[in-house]
């Protein structure tokens, strides 16, 4: 058994205002991965978590039964976990992670301080969040339909807001029937339902079309109250770059299952997260042998370079801030 920890501080200076609500929580990422028989080699990916502005990771203890290496992907700077595992006997092995995180409420909006419309898309910072990934691309059509949402306004800030607006009024959070949860924004625009990865599909497909940079985040919610338990699944949200500003974070999937907390979401990611991984269309460190994943959050695993796809999962959390 192999333990391995870290420790992953925020850049020294920083300084969390009295306003901003601090959540402080330990996190257990667990993952069991089945060997399949006659197995040669067993490649495993999990997204790493790591500190930055809105989040400080501590403490990060990871526990496997076989080497494994912490690596970055070139397009995202995610942080990657490959563990290999050769000829192993086993059936079925374990890898978790658990760490401790301190999250800040990301607030922006102070939007008077903008004082340009003016996108420099030769800008390394923004160019990949002007593209389109897989399913969500930015053709003519959806140029066309971002015009009509946006028709009238002028400001970067009037359109995204009006993109905001678009998706909370017309989609409805519901993760019945099929098609929902690859954010897919045709299925989002046709069917006008989905889970966050679907609301946020339209969001950004929307504002990139219109030349307006757009991130893809994703990581894993919290309940409000304060407490123990288990996660079900993974939660996501975007951020839109304002000119003369900076990123702007909005959650429109929050915004509509809680209307209370409409103006809140544009503008405000609030306490109650944790990040893993940003973008679409990812390519692992090292690179898997499988197409790039629709988005990274969960384990991903291969067999002898094929994908193994009944990787069992357990995502729990406990509060330290009680």
């Amino acid at each position: 058994m192999m333990i391995a920890t870290g420790l992953l501080l925020l850049a020294a200076g920083t300084v969390t205002p009295d306003a901003i609500r601090v959540r402080k929580f330990e996190f257990t990422y667990r993952a069991e991965v089945p060997v399949p028989d006659g197995a040669r080699r067993v490649d495993v990916w999990l997204p790493y978590p790591t500190s930055d502005e809105n989040q400080t990771v501590r403490e990060l203890g990871v526990s496997a039964p076989y080497p494994f290496t912490i690596a970055k992907e070139p397009e995202y700077g995610n942080s990657v976990l490959h563990l290999a595992a050769a000829k192993t006997r086993e059936k079925t092995f374990a890898i978790e992670m658990k760490f401790e995180v301190e999250r800040r409420e990301y607030v922006r909006r102070d939007f008077t301080r903008a004082t340009s419309d003016a996108i420099d898309r030769s800008n390394p910072n923004l160019a990949r969040w002007l593209l389109p990934d897989r399913l969500v691309p930015l053709d003519g059509t959806i140029r066309q339909m971002a015009g009509e949402v946006t028709r009238g306004k002028t400001s970067v800030l009037e359109k995204a807001r009006a993109i905001y607006d678009y998706t909370v009024d017309n989609l409805k959070y519901d993760k019945t029937g099929t098609g929902w949860g690859r954010g897919d924004i045709y299925y989002a625009c046709d069917v006008k339902r989905g889970n966050c990865t679907d609301f946020h599909a339209v969001f950004i497909g929307f504002a990139r079309s219109l030349g307006i940079p757009a991130k893809f985040e994703i990581g894993f919610p919290l309940p409000r109250e304060r407490g123990e338990g288990e996660i079900a699944g993974y939660h996501c949200w975007a951020e839109f770059y304002l000119p003369g500003y900076g990123w702007v974070p909005v959650d429109t999937s929050e915004a509509n299952k809680d209307p209370s907390r409409r103006e809140y979401f544009f503008g405000a990611h609030d306490e109650n997260r944790v990040q893993f991984s940003a973008g679409r269309d990812v390519t692992l460190a090292p690179p898997q042998s499988g197409a790039p994943l629709n988005f990274f959050v969960y384990p991903y695993a291969e067999a002898d370079g094929r994908a193994v796809n009944d990787v069992k999962t357990r995502f729990t959390y406990k509060d330290l801030d009680r």
